[in-house]
């Protein structure tokens, strides 16, 4: 199990309040789970994040009134901290730990929102280590660039910023249009969570907390470096759910095309990208991006169970699935 760009692996996949423990359903169900923090992010290691001044300027004005004494400062590591290559190598890493610590020759991926960057590019050079992949809102810009930056790495900027208890609560309210989407409570409870696993940031700028974000290069994730192997959807089954209400994986019709094809994302153009055999999306209704920490989450803890026994739910193709888990052909 892999996070996203912002959240933890541990508040995002095993937040431990009343049933919303995605890795605990899989594990109670018989699994072997393991989940990951990239280098930067959750308990990992942060190299060169607990100095504030590898901000930029504008995130360094956060960090009131904590540390104190803190000063506007140049950054001493003015670099980007991860890319493509390095996330993927992370990844192998891990998957050769767990096949040898299990005995197992493949394992399969469950990747939200950012994890899709590392996880599918990884599924397509080492098909042979991925017995299938569960994708929730997968992150995919159609027309992003296929070729690592022309400046010799590392890229040159910060690496990492920041965010706030107010950006996350305002990102999650801006998806909120079902009655009882969220649990009253929740956006404390999963804050909560995510300063747990932020030994340097809970100690920044006001009393919550502020949660460091690392900063990543990426390249080579787009419909053409999709479709160039017969790996997602021929030999990696792939399964693709995401909420009817996510603007984060979705660029929004309504909004302004942005002039920089790597910020505009769409689930269902990965999945018209992928290979045609062994590919299923699911468009989950009532719900966001957030949907692990919504009122549909224990519908995406069985959708992911059901998967990972058989690899099917109803076959393939493209399904909906209501607020009572009912799912029919879209």
């Amino acid at each position: 199990m892999l996070h996203g760009r912002g959240v933890p692996v541990l508040a995002g996949f095993d937040l431990q309040y009343k049933t919303y423990g995605w890795a605990e359903a899989l594990a109670e169900a018989g699994f072997d789970v393991f989940m990951m923090d990239l280098q930067g992010s959750g308990l990992s290691p942060r190299p060169k994040m607990d100095d504030p001044c590898n901000l930029s300027k504008k995130d360094q004005q956060l960090l009131v009134p904590r540390p104190p004494g803190f000063t506007p400062c140049d950054p001493n590591y003015p670099y980007q901290l991860n890319n493509s290559d390095s996330d993927q190598a992370e990844l192998h890493t891990v998957v050769k730990f767990i096949k040898r610590l299990c005995g197992v020759q493949q394992v399969a991926f469950v990747g939200w929102s950012a994890a899709a960057f590392t996880m599918g590019q990884y599924a397509q050079k080492w098909p042979e280590n991925v017995e299938s992949m569960f994708l929730l809102a997968p992150i995919f810009p159609p027309e992003a660039t296929s070729t690592p930056p022309s400046h010799p790495l590392p890229l040159p900027g910060v690496p990492m910023s920041l965010s706030t208890r107010a950006n996350t609560e305002n990102a999650w309210n801006g998806e909120l249009h079902s009655p009882g989407q969220r649990e009253p409570g929740m956006v404390d409870v999963v804050w909560k969570a995510i300063m747990d696993s932020e030994p340097v940031g809970s100690t920044w700028g006001p009393p919550e907390g502020l949660n460091r974000v690392r900063n990543f290069v990426r390249w080579g994730w787009n419909r053409t470096t999709v479709a160039q192997s017969n790996a997602l959807g021929g030999i990696v089954p792939v399964m693709i759910v995401y909420g009817e209400h996510d603007t984060t994986a979705n660029t929004p019709a309504s909004a302004p095309t942005s002039s920089d094809p790597e910020l505009n994302f769409s689930v269902t153009e990965l999945y018209d990208a992928i290979g045609p055999k062994n590919k299923l999306i699911v468009k989950v209704r009532g719900t966001g991006h957030e949907m692990p920490w919504e009122h549909q989450h224990q519908n995406l803890h069985n959708l992911s169970l059901q998967w990972l026994s058989d690899r099917k739910v109803l076959g393939t193709g493209r399904f909906v699935m209501n607020e009572n888990g009912l799912i029919s052909p879209a």
